[in-house]
């Protein structure tokens, strides 16, 4: 019985699965051929952004923190206190950065998207709107995932100022590490590269978020059960997705030997 229960689960994760390919196609053609709800769209880039940023930020610095406390003091050990600065920035632009603000508006604002628009499709309010000639992926879909895609990356770059901000603080203040000898090692370390490799990052699990959101929503079946259902295993998945996909991104992006911080020594 249990096994049976465990295989039609996944059929059916499998589904939605495939139904999130088909809608993440259809957006496209949407995007290309048809104009933005513009109201909609700024509506969602506030619910995204500014209403995320205060737990992304008190997240980044926090993280800042306890990386700069645990490599710091791994690196006096060896006289190597002045990299500090430049290993932090490294990690929270290619690595926590973008994955610690994906893994947070997956929390936030995914599983918001998946309940709304399950609630939508239970309730048959798709189905109004469908009578009444307006297509739920303009109208639902789109300006979530325009808000996800423009917002994740704008909340990267400003957690990463937050997380070395937090790593200056305990730098400065427990190590005793200069100020500016922690920043020329941000700045010697750090190459145009990894900020814009941030920020492909941050876009990319933006339109994840957003498009497994939305379609869990979109094939969301069985009134309230459904809907939390729906909202749980949309979070779940987009986890998955966001470290399954960084993954990728990081071995397109960082192939071969670097030399960010042997060239600093």
């Amino acid at each position: 019985m249990t096994q049976a229960i465990e295989q039609s689960s996944l059929g059916q994760w499998s589904r939605r699965l495939i139904a999130a390919m088909f809608l993440a196609g259809q957006v496209v053609i949407h995007l290309l051929s048809r104009p933005l709800h513009r109201r909609n769209t700024l509506e969602q880039m506030a619910a995204v952004g500014p209403e995320s940023l205060l737990i992304a930020l008190i997240t980044a610095a926090f993280v800042g923190m306890v990386f700069t406390i645990q490599v710091t003091r791994e690196f006096l050990s060896f006289g190597a206190g002045a990299a500090v600065g430049g290993v932090l920035s490294l990690t929270l632009a290619r690595e926590l950065g973008p994955v610690l603000t994906a893994v947070i508006i997956a929390g936030r604002v995914g599983s918001a998207f998946a309940a709304e628009i399950g609630t939508m499709r239970v309730t048959e309010q798709i189905d109004a709107l469908q009578v009444l000639k307006t297509d739920p992926i303009d109208y639902l879909v789109i300006p979530r995932l325009v808000a996800c895609a423009l917002m994740l990356p704008l909340l990267n770059v400003l957690a990463f100022i937050t997380g070395m901000s937090g790593g200056l603080l305990i730098a400065t203040t427990q190590y005793g590490i200069p100020t500016s000898v922690f920043l020329d090692s941000a700045q010697n370390f750090l190459s145009v590269w990894d900020l814009v490799s941030s920020l492909i990052k941050a876009f990319c699990f933006g339109v994840l978020i957003a498009i497994i959101g939305t379609s869990w929503g979109l094939t969301t079946t069985g009134g309230a059960k459904g809907v939390g259902q729906s909202t749980t295993t949309a979070v779940v998945t987009a986890l998955l997705a966001i470290f399954i996909s960084n993954f990728f991104l990081s071995w397109l992006m960082f192939q071969g030997t670097g030399n960010a911080v042997m060239s600093n020594f």
